[in-house]
């Protein structure tokens, strides 16, 4: 369960004893509250109403800066609160704070903050003591901040065009709090307003109404719907636009705009008619993507208005398909209705992967998504091998401690445990459709508020009665309290039988490659990998991946695998050969390392040199992982730049410098003792980790 939320101050309660008797005992102390996970939003959002908050930004990009005017309009909803609590980061500074309450004039405000942990800050404002509540009032911090965890800023050289700089913001999960001073907890929500000063730059924000006026050179925005704060998200830069559906638009930079056009004209309609049928109406208005360069952190991040994806994901269309359609599903999961804490990202991500495959059941069929199904299954059961099934982290309801960055719990779990369980209470339904009605009603009992995993099966049961008669809730070995805190795999999978037509031959391709004696000729021979889908052919390389090192005897496996299938491989999606650079680099095949490097200096997204970093550091090529690393780091976004130098640190003391005039070798010079630990060969891909937001 979630940790307790910390009792408000309240008033003294002490009574006095008259002459008429003796005095009372005093009380008992009140045993202390447990630590908050986060001390402003935990505590100090209890106390007021946020109604609307309102930005006023000037962009900097030449400075890599951003000046903000931040006016919070709130209510206190206890009598007289001494302070207001927000949550900030070292990377922002408080210029002034003022208080007003219309129509007088702004006074100012003492104000201080306290370091928390490495991702935030406590912002303390001394409030009025004449404060009453429900008395509505607004709070003013002047501010400026840098680089942060929500904002990144590229030269034109990390974008695809080459031309201008660009920026954009990740609020997810408490990173906006280095964009604007806030209640960072997904709890709490208001609608928003924005107003940006920029030159030379299209703006763009997670809002449903926008405006620009060209003679002040200012871009307004107004989200009419109440949000939380990792929701509020901006990206300016040289971007273009064009219609794909009577609803929706993509963006992007000139140069890939056709591409974006071409992969995804008409089919973004097609996938929210279908969500609307499941789910209701699609509450948004307009569902705009804007693609983003490589530097973007994660795949996708499901602004509302505006889902940003990363333009890497253009190269494979199943992928691209997928990632999508689970944004769609969170405008009804995760944006209408939100998960009250972090500790249950699970009531977010894993219904809005039970609905983003209720989706493409839909249009493409059962048979597709249950190979999709068994490709992720298969990566939630490669992270628990390699964290352990009594791992804390693979509970539904994880103890956020304190200190702990929310960010940390985002991993398989969160999706695939959550999806399984869903996945378990719409077959108690019997009948997938009637578990559909269900999820409207909650919808539209809980739409624009924040829940937790009690509200979610309290409306199951009352929704179902016969099943709340028959006491599912207990049914032994599958428990609801044992889905939500214990920890290992999930208690029920999900039947894929459906998907066998597509998963059949992937299992009967591995274990001809498998096998011993190898017989290679009939394993090459046996299916043609171009004509497979994409998620066959990762399913194929990932079991792979899972065995390698592949046995090295007379007939190598990893040689014959080179010859059979390497030269395809090279002309297919990114997604696909990072699998098989993966498996290169885990057998130490030096005759396709060429291939490595040539990734390697063409790729910039952390989706794809994190994995392979930290292979070849985790084998015997870390000195080639140096060389490469050196050879292309001005191209690398200064985030992923610092976490590959952390990677190629591991184990090595002082970090040698590398000549990166030397030329190509077939074999690469080991001139470096590997000194990483077993425990690193643990280290979990970020590919396996982050599907999507």
């Amino acid at each position: 369960m979630a940790a307790p939320a910390p009792r408000p101050p309240g008033l003294c309660c002490c009574r006095k004893g008259s002459a008429a008797g003796p005095e009372a005992p005093p009380a008992p102390p009140e045993p202390p509250p447990e630590p908050p996970p986060d001390v402003a939003s935990a505590s100090s959002s209890q106390l007021f109403g946020l109604r609307h908050l309102h930005l006023g930004l000037e962009l900097r990009p030449e400075a890599r800066a951003l000046a903000g005017c931040l006016v919070l309009e709130l209510c206190a909803l206890r009598p007289q609160p001494s302070a207001l609590v927000l949550d900030v980061h070292p990377a922002l500074r408080v210029l002034s704070a003022a208080y007003r309450r219309p129509p007088a004039a702004a006074c100012p405000l003492g104000f201080r903050v306290d370091p928390f942990t490495d991702y935030g800050s406590a912002l303390t404002l001394s409030l009025p003591a004449a404060l009453q509540p429900h008395q509505p009032f607004q709070v003013i911090v002047r501010y400026t901040t840098a680089d942060g965890p929500a904002i990144w800023w590229l030269d034109p050289e990390l974008t695809y065009g080459n031309a201008k700089p660009f920026v954009f913001t990740q609020g997810h999960s408490v990173c906006n709090r280095s964009f604007f001073p806030c209640f960072d907890t997904p709890a709490v929500k208001c609608t928003y307003s924005a107003t940006v000063k920029v030159s030379d730059k299209l703006v763009l924000m997670s809002a449903t109404q926008s405006t620009y006026l060209e003679d002040e050179g200012v871009y307004q925005f107004y989200m009419e719907y109440p949000v939380p704060a990792y929701l509020v998200a901006l990206v300016a830069g040289d971007l273009i636009h064009a219609d794909i559906g009577p609803r929706s638009r993509v963006w992007a930079e000139p140069c890939l705009l056709p591409t974006a056009i071409s992969k995804l004209s008409g089919m973004v309609e097609r996938w929210l008619t279908a969500a609307e049928s499941l789910y209701g109406p699609y509450i948004w208005g307009r569902y705009d993507i804007v693609f983003l360069p490589p530097s973007f952190p994660i795949v996708a991040m499901e602004n509302p208005c505006l889902t940003f994806i990363i333009s890497s994901i253009l190269e494979s269309d199943e992928f691209l398909i997928i990632d999508v359609i689970h944004e769609v599903a969170h405008s009804w999961f995760g944006n209408a209705v939100t998960n009250a804490t972090w500790e249950e990202m699970w009531l977010s991500e894993g219904l809005a992967t039970y609905a983003q495959r209720r989706i493409t059941t839909e249009t493409y069929g059962a048979a597709f998504t249950c190979l999709e199904t068994a490709f992720r299954l298969d990566a939630l059961h490669r992270q628990m091998k390699l964290l352990g099934e009594d791992n804390p982290v693979s509970k539904l309801q994880v103890k956020l401690e304190p200190g702990v960055n929310p960010s940390n719990l985002m991993n398989l779990f969160t999706y695939e445990k959550g999806y399984c369980f869903v996945y378990y209470l719409s077959q108690l339904c019997g009948d997938p459709r009637h578990f559909d009605s269900f999820l409207r009603a909650y919808i539209e009992k809980y739409k624009f508020t924040s829940v937790v995993a009690q509200d979610l099966l309290d409306s199951f049961l009352n929704f179902f009665p016969e099943l709340k008669e028959q006491c599912v809730e207990n049914k032994a070995g599958l428990e609801f309290e044992r889905w939500l805190n214990a920890t290992g795999p999930p208690l029920a999978e999900p039947d894929l039988s459906q998907g066998s037509s597509l998963t059949r031959p992937v299992e009967m391709l591995f274990k001809l490659w498998t096998t011993e004696p190898l017989d290679s000729a009939a394993a090459a021979s046996s299916v043609d990998l171009t004509k497979w889908r994409t998620f066959q052919t990762v399913l194929f390389l990932d079991r792979l991946l899972d065995g390698s090192p592949l046995p090295h005897g007379e007939y190598s496996v990893i040689k014959k695998l080179s010859e059979c299938y390497s030269s395809q491989l090279d002309s297919m999606n990114a997604e696909i050969r990072i699998r098989w650079l993966q498996i290169v680099v885990r057998n130490d095949y030096y005759p396709d390392l060429y291939k490595v490097r040539r990734f390697l200096e063409n790729q910039m997204s952390r989706m794809y040199t994190i994995p392979l970093y930290e292979d070849l550091c985790t084998g015997t090529l870390k000195s080639f992982a140096l060389e490469v690393f050196y050879q292309t780091q001005n191209q690398l976004h200064p985030n992923l730049r610092k976490t590959i130098q952390q990677i190629l640190s591991q184990g090595l003391n002082p970090l040698p410098a590398i000549d990166t005039t030397a030329g190509t070798t077939e074999t690469p010079a080991m001139v470096l003792e590997d000194k990483v630990s077993e425990a690193t060969n643990g280290a979990i891909s970020l590919r396996d980790v982050n599907v999507s937001a």
